[in-house]
Parts: C-alpha cells; structure tokens; sequence
C-alpha cells in the first residue's frame, strides 16, 4: 500500500497558524502605520509594536484555547449522547447506521451488512464518523491551537516591527505597509502550499484584505494627528 498524505490532518494546528500570522502582520502593521501617521516618535512606536505583539499573542492563544477547548466540550458530549443511545436502543442505531450508508449509494442489503460487521467491530467509532462526522483528524486540541496561534503571532508582528528600525523617516506608514503586503503574500503562498492549494487565490485575499486593514487606520491615524496637532 502507498501512503497518502492529506492535507486535512493538519488542519488544526494550519488554521490556527495562518490565522495567528495573519493577525499578527495585519494588526501590528495597522497599529505601526497608524501610530507613525499621528506623528510620535520612534521609541513611541516601538514600544507601542512591542506591546502589540506581546498581547496579541497572548490574546491569541487564550481566544483559540478557550474555543477549541469549547469544541471539544462540545464533541464529548456529543460522544456520551451516543454512547446512551447505542446502550438504550442498539437496534434503532443500527437502522440509523444502515440507512446513512443507504444515503451514499449502497443498495439496502450491503448497507445492513457493512453496518452490522461496522457495529461489531466498533459500534461507538463508527457512529461518532459516520452520523457526527468526528474523526481523530478533525479533533480539538486546544492546546496545539493555542501554541500554534501564539508562536504564529509572534513571528507574524515580529516582521513588521522591525521595519521600524530601517525606515525611521516620517515616510515608515508606507514603508511599514509595503513591507506588510509582501509578508501577507509570502504568508498566503506558505498556506496555500501547506493547504495543497492553488496559490493565487489565498495570495490575493490576504494581501486585499491586509491593505485594506492598513489603509483605513492610516486614514484614522493621518485624521487623529492632524487633529491633535
């Protein structure tokens, strides 16, 4: 036999990176851009970024521990439900079990044969995959999340954050973005390619987005200064 891999098993710990990434070049870009537009200076700026980034990921792995683990709580219960039903009734989850195999195009006796030698060799298993759709694969783990999310962050607000060391000129909001498309860009070819996907299209959501994240606090930044000022 070959081994195959899919994309789907890592489907967990990817969402959380991209998202995490993502967040941490298009919030720290936005906050720097924005700041620098008002005018502060450049130790402002960078204890503003470095702030940004340490409680960002910190945000960012409570937030994705705190769903995940929300997920999970929920597949456990789902996982009692039907460990009550099977015990009450085996007879109905049985039917159930044949009929959901008659849906996907076996004819009404291989469909009582498959669910009856399924349910012998485990009954709970192939309910909870078959009738809930729950798989090891697509399970919650809060804690990979978590620390995917967080890691991601970091290295994400890292990249903008340190433009601010070579651009200290009052044109840096531009700089910062620039620079910030490119990481978007890089990022949404990175997850396309982990995702098994075609490039062009997560390149050009997330660059879209990501500049229109930093074009409107630009514009709030350039209206706060000027208005202070």
């Amino acid at each position: 036999m070959h081994e195959e891999t899919h994309a789907v098993t890592r489907i967990g710990w990817l969402r959380a990176a991209i998202l995490g990434a993502n967040d941490g070049i298009v919030s720290t870009a936005s906050l720097i851009a924005g700041v620098a537009a008002a005018g502060v200076s450049q130790s402002s700026i960078l204890v503003t970024g470095t702030a940004g980034l340490v409680a960002g990921a910190m945000s960012m792995a409570a937030g994705e521990y705190v769903s995940v683990s929300s997920q999970g709580d929920a597949e456990k219960a789902d996982v009692e439900l039907e460990k009550r039903h099977l015990a009450a009734d085996p007879e109905f989850e049985l039917e159930e079990l044949t009929q959901i195999y008659q849906e996907r195009g076996l004819d009404r006796a291989m469909a009582e044969q498959v669910a009856v030698q399924l349910t012998e060799h485990n009954a709970l298993d192939t309910h909870l995959r078959d009738e809930l759709g729950i798989t090891d694969a697509m399970a919650a783990r809060p804690v990979q999340a978590a620390a995917a999310s967080a890691a991601s962050f970091a290295v994400g607000a890292a990249l903008p954050l340190a433009t601010v060391f070579v651009d200290q000129g009052t044109s840096l909001p531009w700089t910062v973005s620039a620079a910030s498309l490119v990481f978007l860009a890089i990022l949404g070819a990175l997850g396309a390619k982990a995702g098994n996907a075609p490039m062009l299209r997560p390149v050009v959501r997330v660059t879209f987005w990501g500049a229109m994240a930093m074009a409107v606090t630009i514009a709030i930044g350039a209206l706060l200064g000027t208005t202070v000022g």
